[in-house]
């Protein structure tokens, strides 16, 4: 019928080859690393997944048949997904235009030479989920006594198009004509839900039989069928032995627009990602901007797209220079140009002048005036290079912005590039002393013989500079001596610059984990270090005018020096009626609320989890994960919740913090709050408020619990004293929490 397997196999390939030819490109397109992303030839990207969890499930579909799950059928060769709730195989998903490739069999009535009904077969394509691509599909009739039914729903409502054809003998017929002689089409009108294609003869094929026996009917993709004249002459075994052909449907998530889906705030296009209502049907869809790609469904959204690995309009590689979303030429310095294949890079003025200088070496005196000069200029023309880089970087990190929102207020210092480079002493790896995640530390000594942590970050977002801005400010206000403070900002630099008043007491997780400081952790300093801790989460969530969600609670950052806040995916200002966010992962490893993984949200709860963590690594001093333990030990919170089941808290308690009976008690009842924190259930987690007042009335039963202490615990008293790191802003919102939770404490529950 001029379509076969093999030819479809071929097209799909040519397709799908971009998207299958490296495994990291294709792992990076689904939403966890247990999904499975190619059966047989397809990728599956997310929203579509085979796996509990790795597919996106509308809220409007049976909960049984998810429109987006998929079935890898491995008896095919090659395998291939097929859609759960049909058992329709599929041939390919596009991800940019919101299409899926399946394959659909073709309906066919056949007769004998005199006439006689033989074999036949009426198809339905029935996918509610799912519209019928109008721009990349027509309906084919084939048969030289033929019509056809095409009957539906369009937009809800019964619809009915067809088409006619005649033909006496084969010579009418031409190759690659579909027009009435032999075969006919029509087009699918948009938002058709459902189709069932009915073929019918005028006479039965009894005068046409000897060379046309059957009248033959079906939906196919546009670019996936040619007409040939031997298709008249098919018999029904052939129909049953190549049943289907490929049908181009179009999908979207959920059944509301990007207006409505964002306001709810459960729009799956995140970060470098544009939403537009899909034409074809209900729901939306999400592509990657301009200068990004990845799997825009993803909750981390798109990344960058390195323009001078691939397409790129400079006239050599080396004169590519990358950036966030976009790419620009640079000549090399000394030549003049935009290094574009358009404006080719040429040696400068300032060089060709030196050529006939050199000719003319018997006069020295005027080499060496002419090469000085040369230098001076040279010098010159980049110091005005790197002064209008700088002006450049300064816009586009928002330094516009800034100056005008802090204009006649004194409440931020604006550096220069020049005066933290001297600082730093040009960035000498020597004077770094944090590295993470989201970018390096350096210590610096500014003009005034300050000591400061500069943060340099390892990526920005160029289209949230202005949430970037008000989150700067927010965050310099704050007015807490159990906070760092951020003194100010530096904008002339391709990632902007936090600066930080420097504390040098070391951290939290090092002091527990060091075998000569641990001693001196004496159990009243880990309680009050708890105590202040909780005082600024609840102070974050609670008390300022533009609440926090921290995001990154652990025993590391709980110290003097390291200040997340300068990574823009771990700082998000928030609406005020929204009471959590949906993001990227931002936190750590064993600290991380695991309700996260259910529902991408990080909310103030989360840190009460968090939180929690640490209370377990003070109370036990073991790290929150480690390799070195056995696996059922491994992840503390989990070995501390199974000690506490047992009844048996005093087998993982640290042996050196207590020395009497007012202690353990104190210790029980930590104990306790930690076992409330890190419940699985967010809402059945205390707020942070709550836990600071615990953890105040903890402290007084024990205060009149002397101790006698050396010169150690005075070098530690103000350890807990600087708490850092305050990634999300958030509406504060405390709803969900436990009625009365000094009465749960006291039963131990």
């Amino acid at each position: 019928m001029g379509y076969s397997n093999h030819v479809l196999v071929i097209l799909i390939n040519l397709v799908l080859t971009p998207l299958i030819t490296a495994d990291e490109e294709v792992s990076s397109l689904v939403i966890a690393p247990h999904c499975t992303s190619v059966c047989g030839n397809v990728t599956i990207p997310y929203p579509f997944g085979i796996e509990k969890g790795c597919y996106y499930e509308d809220k409007d579909d049976l909960v049984s048949n998810p429109s987006k799950k998929l079935i890898c059928d491995h008896t095919m060769n090659p395998p291939k997904p097929i859609l759960s709730s049909k058992n329709i195989t599929i041939s390919y998903i596009s991800l940019e235009e919101g299409e899926i490739l399946v394959d659909l069999n073709v309906s066919f009535k056949c007769f004998t030479k005199k006439g006689v009904p033989t074999e036949s077969r009426i198809q339905s394509a029935n996918l509610p989920n799912f519209t019928i691509s109008s721009s990349k599909n027509k309906l084919v009739v084939i048969g030289c006594d033929t019509y056809a039914w095409f009957i539906g729903f369009h937009t809800g409502e019964p619809y009915y198009t067809g088409c006619m054809t005649r033909c006496d003998n084969l010579n009418m017929v031409i190759d690659n004509h579909c027009h009435g002689v032999g075969c006919c089409q029509t087009w699918v009108p948009e938002g058709v839900t459902n189709l069932t294609t009915t073929p019918e003869s005028y006479d039965n094929h009894s005068y046409v039989g000897r060379f046309n026996p059957c009248s033959v009917a079906f939906p196919v993709a546009i670019d996936l069928f040619v007409f040939k004249k031997e298709d008249l002459s098919r018999k029904s075994d052939y129909y049953l032995d190549h049943p289907t052909r490929p049908v181009m449907f179009d999908w979207g998530i959920g059944t509301k627009n990007c207006t409505v889906a964002q306001a709810e705030g459960n729009c799956l296009c995140k970060n470098n990602t544009i939403c537009k209502d899909n034409l074809q049907q209900s729901g939306y869809l999400c592509n990657c901007k301009d200068g990004y790609t990845g799997n825009p469904y993803l909750p981390q959204g798109c990344k960058d797209k390195d323009e001078c690995k691939g397409e790129n309009k400079c006239e050599k590689p080396e004169y590519c220079h990358n950036t966030d979303g976009s790419y620009f030429c640079h000549c090399p310095k000394g030549y003049d140009g935009k290094g574009e294949k358009t404006n080719v890079c040429r040696i400068s003025n300032s060089k060709t002048w030196l050529i006939p200088v050199i000719i003319t070496a018997g006069i020295g005196a005027v080499i060496i005036t002419s090469l000085i000069i040369g230098f001076f200029m040279y010098r010159r023309r980049g110091e005005r290079e790197l002064k209008q880089l700088r002006k450049s970087y300064f816009r586009q990190n928002g330094g516009l912005i800034l100056h005008q929102k802090i204009s006649g207020i004194d409440i931020l210092k604006i550096f220069t590039a020049k005066e933290l480079e001297n600082a730093t002493d040009k960035y000498d790896e020597a004077n770094i002393i944090g590295r993470g995640g989201f970018g390096v530390v350096y210590k610096g000594i500014i003009l005034d013989n300050k000591q400061v942590a500069i943060k340099r970050s390892l990526k920005v977002d160029p289209n949230q500079v202005e949430q970037f801005i008000n989150e700067v400010l927010v965050l310099s206000q704050i007015n807490n001596r159990n906070v760092v403070k951020l003194l100010g900002c530096c904008l002339e630099t391709e990632v902007p610059l936090l600066v930080y008043e420097f504390i040098n007491n070391g951290t939290l997780y090092a002091h527990l984990h060091d075998e000569e400081k641990v001693p001196h952790l004496i159990w009243n300093l880990r309680l009050r270090i708890a105590l202040e801790i909780a005082d600024v989460l609840s102070y974050l969530h609670t008390t300022i005018s533009t609440p926090i969600i921290h995001r990154d609670m652990k025993s590391m950052n709980v110290q003097s020096y390291t200040a997340k806040v300068a990574d823009f995916g771990a700082s998000k200002l928030v609406p005020l009626d929204q009471g959590q966010l949906a993001t990227m992962v931002v936190g750590t490893q064993g600290y991380l609320d695991p309700e996260y993984m259910r529902s991408f949200e990080l909310t103030e709860k989360s840190d009460v989890y968090s939180f929690g963590v640490v209370l377990v690594e003070l109370l036990t001093k073991k790290k929150a994960l480690s390799n070195q333990e056995s696996e059922l030990e491994r992840c503390l919170a989990l070995h501390f919740l199974s000690k506490m089941k047992q009844d048996r808290l005093f087998d993982i308690v640290d042996k050196n913090i207590s020395n009497g009976p007012k202690e353990i008690e104190q210790i029980k009842k930590v104990a306790n709050l930690a076992k409330l924190c890190l419940r699985l259930k967010r809402e059945r987690r205390p707020t942070m408020k709550e836990v600071a007042m615990e953890l105040e009335g903890i402290k007084k039963m024990g205060s009149n619990v002397n101790h006698s202490v050396g010169q150690s615990f005075d070098e530690l008293e103000n350890f807990g004293d600087h708490l850092v790191e305050f990634p999300t802003v958030d509406d504060g919102s405390n709803g969900g929490r436990d009625s009365d939770i000094h009465t749960l404490l006291q039963n131990g529950r």
